[in-house]
């Protein structure tokens, strides 16, 4: 049994049952409905990132550098799109059919994603001959060898730059030692497999893009305006997320890593379709909310062929062709967020300068304008989870939780290598307790954490409130900021502790992870409550359209920066461990250095804007709004 799946079930049933009865206790039905789903949808979408990467460079054999673009360009557009999925369902679909319909999307994608199709294969080329690359297993257990003469032989690096291939026999004609230059390493794909990857993706996008925004709508429809139920509701639903999240990272990685790609990335899928499932069941719990604007114009028929309603289907599904080649180029994800940026900062000046009328609404507007800046540069840093971090920890980690195997209980533990040293050999999964964890089962870790540490904050915040001393959002901000940038630090502070294989202890990418976390709750859920308290009546959707613009700068600016921290890889396999260590130390020391920069900046920022809030003076109303952006 991994230890991992009985770590997260005790953490799931400590936290868990107290959310569930509050989710009994108090609150609208159709959020029990709205939790569930959306906690399959998060299962899906954390499964798939979860394994991403890795597939990428070992099954279709990206470089590192390119496998991190492509990774940035996927989940910036998953950010991006929520903007158009939102303004079709605010105009016509309504909420509920917008999620049903992105639901079905997704299953579609992740589907789709279960057909692996033939891997890429690499060859050795030198001196005219070729050699091919043979390479097993997936992420941790991944290995490649170079075949010569129907032989397998090792390979690694050689001392200032090339290759060695360490037992080579001389008369091959292949040397031991290939210097840079002398050889060429050759990737062939598969051009069905590589273009049904980007289909199924881009079915992933958007369906990401109809369901994310709108899903959270209907939890704000369940609560009345000023109730009071409202926060603590949204709070149970922030649960589910991150507990689908969680338990994804741990058992898609297991299965992708263990049984194949197809398996990980099925379960995933399986995960989005009982979400769908849930969603659909549970409708009349809804109370109405969501329904389209205006249901007869949505019946009418369109150009004489269909309603309305499925024109919007058939043009969002052949939207899909256009989401297919944005994703392979990184160049147009980026020029249309440069577009994007343009047009929100414009937008958000015209606002401040004619919107605005007071003081009050001008200073107010400024500081979620701030805050948002803050969430980009958060983001950018706390994002390189899903590929440098996630890429070190399979590289650079050692993985296991314990130095040598032993017994509790009278159940042996320890990695499979630690209890062979022992001479114990397990009969069967259940009979002893596997202490290893997985590259991608670390991705667990923040999501875990946040199940444990977002009541403990939440509970401080309401006790500073009452005591007037709740601080400021902008210092939290700072604090955040800083923390995610003293996560990267403690690994480079530690990364002397590394091995002999250049692998630096689990601990420490556990408290990297445990920072980010801490910094995460400081700053995320403050963000979005502050957004929608700061900006007027008449443009919040305006402005959370642009919280989730930063989020996709983030994820591209984040993927940038991941391509930076890569080093050669072979097979799959990176050829230099030690470089790769020293790369990744040393982008992490410059990422570390930045978040706490920032975060200073804020903390300073946070003494001449922290009356901008301005929570003594009333807002102004709906009516008066509308009026004014008329």
């Amino acid at each position: 049994m991994n230890i991992v799946i009985l770590l997260g079930l005790l953490v799931t049933f400590a936290t868990g049952i107290p959310v569930l009865l509050q989710l009994l206790r108090g609150h609208p039905k159709g959020l029990i409905v709205l939790f569930f789903a959306e906690m399959w949808e998060r299962f899906s979408y954390y499964g798939m990132r979860g394994i991403l990467i890795f597939y990428l460079t070992q099954h279709l054999l990206f470089d590192r550098a390119e496998a991190s673009s492509v990774y940035a360009s996927y989940t910036a557009l998953v950010y991006l799109l929520p903007l158009l999925g939102g303004f079709i369902a605010d105009r016509w679909l309504g909420s509920r059919k917008a999620v049903a319909f992105g639901a079905l999307l997704l299953v579609a994608g992740h589907i789709s994603m279960g057909f692996e199709g033939r891997p890429a294969q690499q060859d050795l080329i030198y001196g005219g001959r070729i050699y091919p690359i043979a390479a097993e297993g997936r992420m941790d257990d991944r290995v490649a060898h170079i075949l010569v003469e129907g032989k397998k032989y090792e390979f690694g690096p050689r001392e200032g730059g090339g290759i060695t291939i360490p037992g080579v026999p001389i008369e091959t004609g292949l040397p031991a030692s290939i210097p840079d230059g002398q050889f060429e390493i050759r990737t062939l794909q598969d051009p069905g497999s590589t273009s049904m990857f980007y289909f199924a993706v881009s079915l992933i996008i958007l369906g990401v893009g109809f369901l994310k925004p709108n899903i959270s709508a209907v939890v704000g429809d369940l609560y009345p305006h000023g109730d009071p139920r409202r926060d603590s509701g949204f709070t149970l639903y922030y649960y589910g997320i991150n507990l689908g999240a969680f338990w994804a990272s741990i058992l898609c990685g297991l299965l992708g890593q263990h049984f194949g790609w197809w398996a990980g990335f099925g379960l995933a899928g399986v995960g989005m379709f009982l979400g769908w499932v849930v969603f659909m069941l549970g409708k009349p719990l809804l109370e109405g909310k969501g329904e389209p604007p205006n249901p007869a114009k949505l019946r009418e028929p369109f150009a004489g062929l269909v309603n309305r309603e499925w024109m919007t289907y058939i043009m969002s599904i052949l939207a899909i062709g256009i989401v297919y080649l944005t994703v392979q180029n990184s160049k147009l994800v980026g020029g249309a967020l440069i577009a994007a940026i343009i047009l929100s900062i414009a937008a958000l000046a015209w606002i401040i300068v004619r919107v605005c009328q007071t003081t009050v609404e001008r200073q107010r507007m400024g500081l979620a304008a701030i805050l948002v800046l803050g969430s980009v540069v958060f983001f950018t840093l706390f994002e390189q989870a899903g590929s440098s971090l996630n890429l070190f920890a399979s590289t650079n980690v050692d993985l296991s939780l314990t130095q040598a195997a032993g017994h509790f209980l009278g159940i042996p533990f320890g990695t499979p290598d630690q209890l062979a040293a022992i001479g114990v050999k397990p009969t069967s999964w259940w009979s002893w307790i596997d202490t290893s964890v997985g590259a991608a089962q670390t991705q667990s870790f923040n999501a875990g954490f946040i199940l444990i540490f977002a009541p403990i904050l939440a509970a401080l915040w309401t006790w500073l409130g009452r005591r007037g001393k709740d601080p400021n959002p902008t210092l939290k901000f700072g604090f955040g900021l800083v923390q995610v940038g003293l996560g990267f630090l403690i690994v480079v502070w530690g990364a002397g502790l590394h091995d002999s294989a250049f692998r630096v202890p689990l601990i420490l990418l556990g408290l990297l992870y445990l920072l980010h976390t801490t910094g995460e709750l400081f700053l995320s859920p403050v963000g979005l409550s502050e957004i929608t308290k700061l900006t007027l009546p008449g443009v919040v959707s305006f402005m959370m359209a642009v919280w989730f613009l930063a989020s996709s700068i983030a994820q591209f600016v984040g993927g940038f920066i991941a391509g930076l921290l890569v080093t050669e890889s072979v097979g799959g396999e990176v050829l230099d461990p030690k470089l790769a260590l020293d790369t990744a130390i040393g982008g992490f020391n410059a990422l570390g250095w930045a978040g706490v920069g920032f975060g200073v900046v804020f903390i300073l920022l946070s003494f001449l804007v922290r009356g901008w809030a301005h929570t003594d003076k009333p807002v102004r109303t709906d009516a008066e709004a509308e009026t004014a952006t008329s």
